[in-house]
């Protein structure tokens, strides 16, 4: 079968996505029901990590093993690439010795150097750019919850952020309306809201308005990875931009949160709102292990019928 990698959202097509969901359906019933399902015996997963990480490390370690296979970390401190190793190089020799790739980087073009030469598929487990397997969790929560996300509106209220970038191109797969309401000097990078116009996504300065009337509310840390330095003045820029009570309210009444995780409650989310009723923060993390299963096993077997 072709080669395929998972670099960002926009890799797979709708159709694709909707396989990929119900095989997540089917893989995590046998997983609640305790069913071994061991499709990928024999088969290895290495994951590079140049970003720390709970979540993303936890989803694929788990996944890998409850589908038969085995999964080896590697952090920089494990490897030559922090002693300056080319990319290339050592994306030759790992695709050598192993069946599937994940890697949480820095750059893009890291994940796209390395993708370039592996012999093997390549998985994006969050780049400064994208953050595709979270959105990809996040849309199948939606839909295990409410149905299909076409038409809908979600309302992204925050830093236009990695995973900000990779809501708006599941917006233009699915066909569904991105409100995303930023801090003034925080907005979606011009050339990414150029590429996807008018059609699916909306910029909003007042962060209750965005919210007005949609499906689904989610946000991100208002400090990421790598900006750190910045975090007593995205503090103080972000103070008006966080999702409360009030913010729910104007939300349709049976609107969803989301969250990717880790949350600081009191900051970008009210402990109210993470706790409370319209909160699917839990299920949402659970799925990118699933989500991730079935994604790890179309790399690897193409369509299982």
């Amino acid at each position: 079968m072709r080669l395929r990698h998972y670099l960002q959202f926009s890799d797979l097509s709708r159709t694709e996505y909707e396989y990929l969901f119900a095989r997540t359906r089917w893989i995590k019933d046998q997983f609640k029901h305790y069913k071994p399902y061991h499709p990928l015996v024999d088969r290895t997963l290495a994951m590079i990590f140049e970003k720390q990480s709970t979540r993303t490390r936890l989803s694929f370690e788990a996944g890998m093993h409850q589908l038969g296979g085995a999964a080896i970390f590697l952090s920089t401190r494990d490897t030559q690439l922090g002693r300056g190793e080319p990319v290339e190089d050592m994306a030759q020799v790992v695709s050598r010795m192993v069946d599937i790739v994940m890697i949480r980087t820095f750059d893009q073009e890291i994940l796209e150097r390395f993708a370039a030469v592996s012999r093997v598929p390549v998985i994006n487990g969050l780049t400064n750019e994208y953050h595709p397997c979270q959105v990809m969790g996040d849309v199948f929560t939606y839909t295990e919850h409410r149905g299909p996300i076409s038409g809908k509106t979600v309302a992204w209220i925050g830093d236009s952020n990695n995973v900000c970038n990779s809501w708006m191109k599941a917006a233009a797969i699915f066909d569904f309306n991105l409100h995303v309401s930023t801090p003034p000097g925080y907005e979606v990078e011009a050339e990414r809201a150029g590429e996807y116009g008018a059609k699916h996504f909306e910029h909003f300065a007042d962060p209750m308005e965005a919210a007005r009337g949609a499906d689904l509310v989610t946000t991100d840390v208002w400090t990421s990875m790598g900006f750190e330095d910045e975090d007593a003045e995205r503090k103080r820029d972000f103070s008006d931009w966080q999702v409360d009570a009030d913010m729910m309210r104007l939300a349709a009444p049976d609107a969803l949160f989301m969250h990717c995780l880790p949350a600081h409650r009191g900051e970008e989310v009210s402990a109210e709102v993470i706790d409370g009723p319209h909160s699917v923060v839990w299920d949402e993390a659970e799925n990118r292990l699933h989500t991730q299963k079935a994604l790890m096993e179309f790399l690897l077997l193409g369509k299982v019928e």
